[in-house]
């Protein structure tokens, strides 16, 4: 970096949420609890049940880079992965199984999700999706917010990266990433709308809790948030990633393109901030074309392919992937680039094989893979 003033560390946290299958029928199982159980002896709180009882959601401590955000990562699968063979299953990463059905599936006792499903009924029980969630830590909320702002037109970009989730019970739904069409349905999801202060985003959320919307603020579920209880911003856009190396990019991604913002924001030449409903255009094309086709450069106000718009985003992070130690990490866009998101490798199985059964071999074989 040309200039002496060090970047701040930038923390990470990754959670992902992982499907657990059935050996013989490749359906979703659920797993009683056992794993989640099992997990606590070792893990602690770093396992947790999700709504339904087929998956099991994982989350990291907290990172001082990316390479500890690997072995955690790395360890983490490798539990869950060990601990659902004890129960004669096996675990994949995908953002939505390629055939189960949502009515068939237990929900987890508990009364956080009973109230959930109490509020929201079918949209809360037909929620079968697995995303991958990432903390970047940032102390200052004024800071926070500015970047949270600025991130939102990156959001897509990242978004095609991810995209792993081309089938809903049965169906090739046509998209790289359905599981973002089944979330909308959510109240306060999608792209969250700009906030010019600190104390507006604050009176938002004691409205919404006030007049009885939220009981607490971690019911905004947007694509991009402030934590309401850590001093991150939680990236949660991302369909879950078939490999350990694409989450790790994913994440290397996340890392450097808020640490290029926060570069910009000190010395006063801080990013476009575009409307939300324009990068709303270019969520849906990545939701729907990935990697292919197109997306709208809107400050030059045309259309450009996705990889050259990816190309142009490595190149505007370039000069902090160095001093982050994730050079490597963030290279590895260009392996995704060159063999196609986790969405394109399933429909290239479902392709040659007809067989969604092959498709969620594809997914458990690749769950270890580069642990």
């Amino acid at each position: 970096m040309s200039s002496t003033k060090k970047l701040p560390l930038f923390t990470l946290g990754v959670e992902e949420e992982y499907q657990i299958i059935d050996p013989e029928t490749r359906d979703l199982r659920s797993h009683m609890s056992k794993i989640v159980e099992g997990g606590k002896i070792h893990l602690r709180e770093q396992v947790k049940a999700e709504m339904h009882q087929a998956v099991v959601e994982v989350g990291t401590n907290i990172c001082k880079n990316i390479g500890e955000a690997r072995k955690e990562v790395g360890f983490l699968r490798g539990q869950v992965a060990q601990l659902a063979s004890r129960q004669n299953l096996l675990v994949g990463a995908a953002g939505t199984h390629p055939f189960s059905k949502w009515q068939d599936q237990e929900i987890t006792d508990d009364e956080r999700y009973h109230h959930i499903v109490n509020e929201l009924r079918d949209i809360a029980r037909s929620n079968l999706i697995f995303g991958l969630h990432v903390h970047v830590g940032i102390e200052d909320r004024n800071t926070a917010l500015q970047l949270m702002n600025q991130a939102c037109y990156f959001l897509p970009h990242i978004f095609a990266l991810s995209t792993n989730s081309p089938f809903w019970e049965g169906r090739n739904t046509g998209f790289k990433a359905f599981r973002a069409k089944v979330f909308a349905k959510f109240p306060r999801t999608g792209l969250p709308e700009y906030f010019d202060s600190v104390q507006s985003y604050d009176n938002y959320l004691e409205t919404l809790v006030k007049t009885n919307c939220i009981d607490n603020p971690k019911k905004i579920w947007w694509d991009l948030r402030m934590h309401p209880f850590f001093s991150t911003i939680e990236f949660r856009i991302c369909d879950v990633c078939l490999t350990l190396d694409e989450t790790i990019c994913i994440t290397a991604l996340i890392q450097a393109v808020v640490a290029k913002l926060y570069k910009l924001h000190v010395k006063n030449t801080s990013f476009n901030i575009y409307r939300i409903a324009l990068i709303r255009e270019n969520k849906f094309r990545a939701a729907r074309n990935g990697l292919e086709g197109k997306m709208i450069d809107f400050g030059r106000k045309v259309e450009v392919p996705t990889h050259e718009l990816i190309v142009e985003l490595l190149e505007f992070i370039d000069d902090v992937v160095d001093e982050l130690g994730s050079r490597e990490e963030v290279e590895y866009v260009h392996t995704i680039l060159k063999n196609g998101t986790g969405a394109d490798q399933q429909l290239e199985v479902f392709e040659k094989t007809q067989d969604l059964k092959a498709v969620v071999d594809l997914i458990t074989s690749k769950f270890q893979q580069g642990i």
